[in-house]
């Protein structure tokens, strides 16, 4: 049983059979159904329903020359509205099961960002080999089965447009160092001694948490997972409508990446608000949208 369908509301699903009635309900009634031929034998199809604004379950499998279906694997999955980036995004099939992940390299962050592939259908239409770059829209969102809120960071007038300043010179020296220019190589260099230098002398008489606002750290063996912080943007409560189970969908602000965020009530210790912080550990997941890409 997947342990991230908690995250949705499905709790207190606990043994196969129950599962099995809704992964029924789901392939006699779905929302919507995508399929692609992959052979001339075998149509590759998704079945997806939603149990929340933006938040469901995909059953994935194969239908034979017989007309048979034979599931490979099923998620549940959280929706993003908003567009998170925009730079190039490599997809590779995952070795385990017949799911595909996706990778980002994005400056804001400093490292590659890894996440699961929801619309696989729509990358295997375009018939082309993995590692190969798109330039694409990318929204990403994520599942988390424990969470809490944390109190914001307090901000002078005027400190956040200075952020931005800072930002943007450091991801352009970030580029230029990345096609080789020494010279942004030894500034960013200075300015990782200088900020380290910072860190160390108020963490003497700071908390760590109001001098780092926000994170985004890879967590354990999974390539997908994250351990974030994160300041709240924007949150709802939503209700599973099959289960009656209450959700927590937050909107976050993780290194100016915006994240949409799925956790059960249960599992979330404090009361978000905009302008708090979410602290947890998240599955990533991320759409696509391979109909505006370039090659």
């Amino acid at each position: 049983m997947h342990r991230f369908l908690r995250a949705i509301g499905f709790s207190h699903l606990k043994t196969r059979q129950e599962l099995e009635t809704v992964l029924g309900k789901i392939m006699h009634a779905p929302d919507r159904v995508k399929k692609i031929r992959l052979t001339p034998e075998t149509v590759y199809t998704e079945f997806a329903m939603e149990f929340g604004s933006k938040m469901g379950i995909v059953i994935r499998g194969e239908y034979d020359e017989k007309g048979f279906f034979y599931m490979q694997h099923y998620f549940p999955y959280c929706e993003s509205r908003l567009i998170t980036s925009s730079e190039d995004i490599i997809v590779n099939k995952r070795v385990d099961t017949n799911a595909y992940t996706g990778m980002c390299d994005d400056m804001r962050l400093g490292i590659s960002m890894i996440f699961y592939l929801q619309n696989a259908v729509d990358y295997l239409e375009l018939h082309v080999a993995d590692n190969t770059p798109h330039k694409a829209k990318l929204t990403l969102s994520g599942l988390s089965l424990t969470g809490k809120i944390i109190l914001g960071v307090y901000h002078e007038e005027g400190e956040e447009e200075k952020r931005k300043l800072r930002n943007n010179r450091k991801n352009r020296l970030i580029t230029q160092a990345k096609n080789g220019d020494q010279k942004a190589i030894d500034d960013l260099t200075l300015e990782e001694i200088d900020l380290s230098t910072k860190i160390r002398a108020r963490s003497k008489t700071e908390d760590i948490y109001s001098i780092v606002e926000t994170t985004f750290v890879p967590y354990g063996s999974e390539s997908d997972h994250y351990s974030i912080l994160g300041t709240i943007m924007n949150w709802q409560i939503l209700v599973n409508s099959y289960t009656g189970e209450r959700v927590c969908q937050m909107l976050l602000n993780c290194n100016g990446i915006l994240i949409t965020v799925c956790i059960n009530e249960e599992d979330l210790l404090g009361e978000p608000m905009i302008g708090r912080r979410f602290k947890g550990v998240i599955w990533m997941q991320g759409h696509v949208d391979f109909g505006k890409l370039s090659i």
